[in-house]
């Protein structure tokens, strides 16, 4: 899990542009000022080619959160 913790905040901090230390499993769009439309979208591709899946549009829709993201990860493995 940590691994996986650890893949998902450095993917949102390079995208996010952000040292990924100021990020965590809470960090989401509310309180990320950087985390708009387009980098959400630049975020979900850069997290599928990471890790090799392709995202539903209700998954992308609802990834507004590291957390999130980690729990749809999980989901898929």
């Amino acid at each position: 899990m940590d691994d996986l913790r650890a893949r998902v905040v450095k993917i949102v901090g390079r995208v996010m542009d952000l040292p990924a230390e100021l990020l965590d499993e809470k960090s989401s769009m509310d309180d990320v000022e950087s985390w708009d439309s387009l980098r959400h979208m630049n975020l979900v591709m850069a997290l599928e080619e990471e890790f090799g899946l392709s995202f539903t549009d209700e998954e992308i829709v609802e990834m507004l959160s590291v957390e999130i993201i980690l729990e749809t990860l999980k989901s898929r493995r």
